[in-house]
């Protein structure tokens, strides 16, 4: 049979003569005026990957492909199927081989760009850990499965038969009322506005009435909790719902507000923008009452639909670890509050110990709480009510700054202190330090309220908790810019959140309100 005419010996002569040419280019292509040139003056284009490495040293490659292309389409004009199938193989064995004689060579360099330790400090925020992350994970798994067996032998299943459910629960029915009558405040606001809108009372008027709403949206609460014998957790949560109506009322009386002025604004220009911009509509109130944020706009980012399947998955979380964090709190937490002392009476060595055991059960039960809360219980009610921004949290966990903290764990609250609180301040000439205390202290004011009302017990311990974050963030944020690009104010705030702050709050009150209950026996 007759040798196709790219394989005929004068040609292979002179192909193997071209790639001797191209190779010659290429090492002469390496070397400067005065040998090869060093490894920094190479182009960082200039990656060392095999088609690279073919391209440098056997020129453009264009001989090899022409070769192969020739014996192929030779092969395939002039044999069958099969042969031509086993003359491809063999073609692209012969040039693998060709490509691994001529790659890696020892005059290429194999240093060529400068490069950091993945683990070092410039370079490990730039790498994935997700290795690493598991790691941590089958770790903590297998620390932890043995603390829960090591406790279970040693103590039993400490869970009451009426954790969930009991019959003493149904003597707060005036907490369920009082939360179900707290809807009616927004209504009132609703009203206020509306005669507002139509100019039938005076600006003046206007913001009493809603002072006096919202005041009603905090004291009413509190009397009922302090006048019932009611459980902490069900007071807690009542707090908590009388707080967030508060916000809600403030931020609906701050935006109407701020919307009057702007019509007023478009009415002096004459624009016909000016009754537009500014509608009191019930079924945005309504809307606003129950979506997943505490800033009131006339409008919200919506989803298309509704994603069931997806619900219903969030929906086994949320109860699964709900049921996780009743366990710790039954099994772990209880135990070792009942067996303390008092943090500031008591020895101080006992004390710390008591904080350390403390403080791991603590941080899992409030992570528990965060995901339930922030990431699920959030999600899930955007998702019903096609809320489109879920926005609710950002990364906290890696805040250098007790600061970074304070605005990236809740973001609904932080946009609305930023809104109706810092902004204004101001707007209004107050210096930024000063503003930042004020949104310190009324955001300490309220975590005191939802829990010292609840424990009838008013010791300014959440209050204190919450005011001593001031110093911190001056601290920490010093910190930071001493140590540019280093993780020592992340970890400072990691101790003071897992050590120093919830655990030795939960101790405080515990036993201040056993002290008071066996004072009134």
């Amino acid at each position: 049979m007759e040798m196709p005419e790219s394989l005929a010996p004068t040609a292979t002569t002179s192909g193997i003569e071209n790639l001797n040419s191209d190779l010659n280019q290429a090492v002469r292509r390496r070397r400067g005026s005065s040998g090869f040139e060093p490894a920094t003056g190479i182009d960082s284009a200039d990656v060392n990957t095999n088609d690279d490495i073919r391209d440098d040293v056997c020129g453009s490659g264009a001989g090899f492909e022409t070769m192969s292309k020739s014996v192929g389409d030779g092969n395939l004009r002039e044999e069958e199927r099969s042969d031509a199938v086993v003359n491809g193989e063999e073609n692209k064995t012969t040039e693998a081989t060709t490509l691994y004689k001529f790659s890696y060579r020892a005059s290429t360099p194999a240093h060529r760009r400068i490069r950091e330790s993945p683990l070092s400090s410039d370079a490990i925020f730039r790498q994935s850990h997700a290795g690493l992350f598991n790691l941590c994970v089958v770790v903590l798994i297998a620390v932890n499965s043995r603390l829960i067996i090591e406790n279970l032998m040693k103590y039993g299943l400490l869970i009451r038969a009426g954790f969930w459910f009991s019959s003493k629960s149904l003597r707060d029915w005036p907490l369920l009322m009082c939360c179900l009558s707290l809807q009616l405040l927004p209504l009132t606001a609703f009203l206020v506005e509306k005669m507002a809108q139509k100019r039938r009372m005076t600006e003046c008027v206007v913001v009493i009435l809603h002072i006096t709403i919202t005041t009603a949206a905090i004291l009413y609460p509190v009397l009922v909790i302090l006048t019932c014998d009611s459980a902490f957790l069900s007071g807690v949560i009542l707090m908590l719902v009388a707080c967030i109506v508060w916000m809600k009322l403030v931020s609906y009386a701050h935006t109407n507000r701020d919307m009057r002025q702007l019509a007023k604004c478009m009415d002096k220009v004459e624009t016909s923008d000016a009754d537009s911009c500014y509608d009191v509509s019930f079924k945005s109130l309504a809307y606003f009452m129950v979506a997943p944020t505490l800033c009131y706009q006339l409008s919200y980012p919506q989803n298309p639909c509704i994603r069931k399947g997806w619900v219903a998955r969030q929906f086994i979380k949320l109860v699964i670890f709900t049921g996780l964090m009743g366990f710790i709190i039954e099994q772990y937490i209880n135990p070792i509050v009942q067996n303390s002392q008092h943090p500031l009476k008591g020895n101080l060595l006992y004390a710390i110990e008591r904080v350390l055991k403390l403080s791991v059960p603590n941080l899992y039960v409030w992570l528990c709480m965060f995901y339930c809360f922030f990431h699920l219980w959030l999600n899930i009610l955007a998702e019903l009510l096609c809320f489109g921004d879920r926005e609710f949290y950002k990364d906290w966990w890696n805040a250098k700054t007790i600061d970074e903290y304070w605005r990236m764990w809740n973001m609904p609250v932080h946009k609305w202190m930023v809104r109706h609180i810092y902004f204004p301040c101001l707007r209004n000439g107050i210096p930024k330090a000063v503003a930042l205390l004020i949104a310190f202290l009324v955001s300490a004011v309220f975590h005191e309220l939802c829990i010292a009302v609840p424990c009838r017990l008013f010791k300014f311990w959440a209050f204190i908790g919450i005011m001593f974050q001031v110093p911190l963030v001056i601290l920490t944020n010093f910190l930071q810019n001493q140590f540019q690009s280093s993780m020592v104010g992340n970890m400072m705030f990691w101790c003071f959140f897992c050590i120093l702050g919830q655990p030795m709050c939960v101790l405080l009150y515990y036993h201040d309100v056993m002290n008071r209950k066996s004072s009134a026996r």
